[in-house]
């Protein structure tokens, strides 16, 4: 989270730490997104929990969720959020390769990975049951969008006449695939799905708790 503030705030200093550090993709995996996604997930997950969720499509709260039933909808979310930065990193090298930039997956799951935490931290946001949920998805990727301005060209090293089209590009497409994880998570979670809620408290009450 804290480099999520960094990036935000400082990102040129940001981002070269990140590019001189060169760490491997399992220490930014386990060190820093997945400690991200568990604390993001719990709070979410408590929310559900204590106060349950506004459902536009009913006009109403819903009550608390069980602690079965926030699990295995935390549980998909997570899921969901890592094929969108796999999903995400695929799409950026493979627009990375019609610029002809010299770049491996990694650079670009790199890349992805930081360049979302705006994303991540203002799902935080998302703990209190009658708030919006594509405002803080508005916020993060407005932020996502002023992260990658410094982060594409530090990380991808295209050349200069090619950096600002492989940026753009870049952002739209991490706009388009988190607006989808979000439409989909928001009407979960707001009732607009309802076979899938229905699997959900289905598989729910098999849970032994």
């Amino acid at each position: 989270m804290i480099k999520a503030l960094f990036l935000i705030f400082v990102p040129e200093e940001a981002w070269n730490r990140i590019a001189l550090s060169r760490r491997g993709i399992g220490f930014i995996v386990g060190l820093y997104l997945l400690p991200m996604m568990l604390i993001v997930g719990g709070v979410e997950f408590f929310g559900l929990v204590k106060w349950g969720r506004w459902q536009p499509a009913l006009d109403q709260i819903k009550p608390p969720f069980k602690v079965s039933e926030a699990l295995i909808y935390e549980t998909a979310e997570m899921l969901l959020m890592a094929i969108v930065i796999l999903a995400g990193a695929h799409f950026i090298k493979a627009l990375g390769d019609t610029f002809h930039v010299r770049h491996t997956y990694a650079n670009t799951l790199t890349l992805v990975i930081y360049g979302l935490s705006p994303v991540f931290m203002l799902r935080l946001l998302d703990v209190f049951p009658t708030i919006n949920l594509w405002l803080p998805w508005a916020i993060g990727i407005m932020l996502t969008i002023k992260v990658l301005y410094t982060g594409v060209p530090r990380i991808m090293l295209p050349d200069p006449p090619d950096a600002f089209g492989l940026y753009l590009m870049s952002a739209l497409l991490l706009a388009m695939v988190t607006a989808l994880e979000r439409f989909i998570s928001a009407g979960c979670l707001g009732g607009s799905f309802k076979p899938v809620e229905n699997l959900i408290s289905d598989l729910a009450a098999r849970l032994p708790f």
